[in-house]
C-alpha cells in the first residue's frame, strides 16, 4: 500500500523557521532554524527506504533516535507517534487542525516551541513542531518500520538537497557554496508554491498527442503518478483498462480510486514506458486542492527513485540524473491481492489487513486477519514488509506459498501470482 502524506496546511498559521544564516562568529547555540554544527559547508545524512519512502533519523531535544519521513512539501515539522515524545518536557502553545489528502475529517493537533532538531551535524534551534494529539495514522502498520513523524519544507528551503537512492544517502549543501555543473544530471525549474515543488517538466504521450502536466515532486508519496482528473477529465481520459484499488493513506484516512497504465510519459528528456498511474476520488483528493488551480498530479518516489536528484528551492530548480540499474525496472503492482499491516514491537509481525475479492490470495483461502508465519520457506520475521511486497509485485506466473496463523490454528495457501494491471 502507498503511503501518500500530502499536508495541505494548518488552518492556524504556524509561522516559518528563521533560516540560518552562516556566520562563523556566531556560536552553533545562538542560531535559528536550520544549520550545519560548526559552520560546515555540507553534510551527508544516510537514510533507508521503506515503501519507496526516504526515512530518516531525528533527536528532538533529548529524546532516542526517531525515524521521520522525508517529505519535500509537508510545511511544519510533525509528529504522527505523541507517544514517542512523550517523557519530553514540550512547550506547547495552542491547538490547531491539519488538513490533508483522504475520505476523513481534519486531524487535531498541538503546536510545540522551541526545540532542538539533530541529525548527525544537521541541527536546528527555536524550531516548533507539531503533534498529533492521537496516532490516528499508524503509518508503521504500513511501512514495517517504526515511524513517529515527518518533515521536510524547512529543510529544503534552508539547503540545496541531493538524494542517491542508489548510496541511500542525502547531500546537504548550503546554497551560497553549491555549484551546479553538467556532469550533476539535467537541470530543470521548479516553482515553490505553498512550500511545495513544482515542476512543468512532464508530459504525458499518447501516440502524437503530449498533454503537459503541472506537478508536485513528492518524496512523501509512494507510488510513481498520481493524476487528478476531477477539474479537466476530458485532457486525462482514464487509461483503457484499470482496477479499482485503495491507493494509499494520507493525513485525512484512505484514498481510494483507480489504477492504469499510461504508455509513455516525458520526465525532461527522460521516457518512461508502461508506466502504473493513480487516479484518486474526488471526495479523497481533487475537492482538498481548491489553492493548486493548475496542479494536475504528484510524482512520488516510485519514480523519483530512478534518479540521482537535487533540489534547489532557492534557485529554483532541479537536477536529475538517472540511475541506469533502477531505470531498467518496470512499474509493477501486487499481482497477490493482498494488504499487509504491520505490527509488534519492532513492526515485524505481519497480518493480512485487506484482500481483494477473486484474487489469487483470496481463491486461495487467505482471509483478513490471518498472521503470516512463512513465505516461500522464509520466515516473515526475518523480512521487511518491503521485502514481502517486493516479492509480490514481480514475476508473474511465480507459485507462492503461504503459511499463517489463523484463531490460533495454522493454515497453508498456495497460489500463483497474476498480473491485475
Amino acid at each position: 500500500m502507498n503511503v501518500l502524506l500530502l499536508v495541505m496546511g494548518l488552518l492556524f498559521c504556524l509561522g516559518s523557521s528563521v533560516q540560518a544564516t552562516p556566520d562563523k562568529h556566531i556560536p552553533d547555540k545562538d542560531r535559528f532554524g536550520f544549520f550545519l554544527a560548526g559552520n560546515r559547508s555540507w553534510a551527508r545524512i544516510p537514510f533507508q527506504l521503506h515503501s519507496n519512502l526516504i526515512i530518516i533519523p531525528i533527536r528532538i531535544n533529548n529524546s532516542d533516535t526517531l525515524r521521520f519521513i522525508l517529505d519535500t512539501g509537508v510545511s511544519s515539522t510533525i509528529v504522527t507517534d505523541p507517544t514517542a515524545i512523550r517523557n519530553q518536557k514540550l512547550r506547547f502553545t495552542r491547538k490547531v487542525k491539519l488538513a490533508g489528502a483522504g475520505e476523513g475529517g481534519n486531524l487535531t493537533a498541538s503546536v510545540a516551541i522551541d526545540n532542538q532538531l539533530s541529525i548527525g551535524y544537521l541541527r536546528a534551534n527555536r524550531h516548533n513542531i507539531v503533534v498529533l494529539d492521537e496516532d490516528v495514522l499508524k503509518l508503521s502498520e504500513y511501512v514495517g518500520v517504526p515511524i513517529h513523524g515527518i518533515f521536510g519544507y524547512d529543510l529544503f528551503n534552508t539547503f540545496v538537497v541531493t538524494i542517491d537512492f542508489q548510496l541511500h544517502e542525502i547531500t546537504l549543501t548550503r546554497p551560497d557554496k553549491y555549484r551546479y555543473r553538467h556532469r550533476h544530471g539535467e537541470k530543470y525549474p521548479i516553482t515553490i508554491q505553498d512550500t511545495k515543488p513544482y515542476t512543468d517538466a512532464m508530459t504525458l504521450v499518447e501516440g502524437d498527442r503530449v498533454t503537459p502536466l503541472r506537478v508536485i515532486l513528492d518524496t512523501g508519496a509512494g507510488h510513481a503518478l498520481l493524476l487528478d482528473r476531477t477539474r479537466n477529465p476530458e485532457n486525462l481520459p482514464l487509461p483503457d483498462r484499470i482496477i479499482r484499488a485503495q491507493l494509499g493513506r494520507g493525513l485525512n484516512g484512505v484514498i481510494n480510486g483507480s489504477m492504469g497504465r499510461l504508455p509513455k510519459v516525458r520526465f525532461g528528456r527522460y521516457e518512461l514506458d508502461n508506466i502504473l498511474a493513480s487516479f484518486p476520488d474526488s471526495v479523497a483528493f481533487g475537492t482538498k486542492l481548491t489553492n493548486s488551480p493548475e496542479r494536475v498530479g504528484n510524482v512520488g518516489c516510485e519514480l523519483l527513485r530512478r534518479f540521482r536528484i537535487t533540489f534547489n528551492y532557492r534557485d529554483g530548480y532541479i537536477v536529475m540524473k538517472p540511475i541506469r540499474r533502477i531505470m531498467k525496472e518496470t512499474f509493477e503492482h501486487d499481482m497477490s491481492g493482498l494488504e499487509l499491516k504491520a505490527r509488534g514491537e519492532s513492526f515485524q509481525n505481519y497480518y493480512i489487513g485487506r484482500i481483494i475479492e477473486g484474487s489469487p490470495a483470496d481463491l486461495a483461502g487467505l482471509v483478513e486477519g490471518d498472521e503470516l508465519l512463512l513465505i516461500n520457506n522464509t520466515a516473515a520475521h526475518n523480512m521487511s514488509i518491503s521485502d514481502i511486497y517486493k516479492l509480490l509485485q514481480r514475476g508473474e506466473g511465480k507459485e507462492i506459498t503461504m503459511v499463517v496463523r489463523r484463531k490460533g490454528h495454522i493454515a497453508l495457501a498456495q497460489f500463483v501470482l497474476k498480473r491485475v494491471i
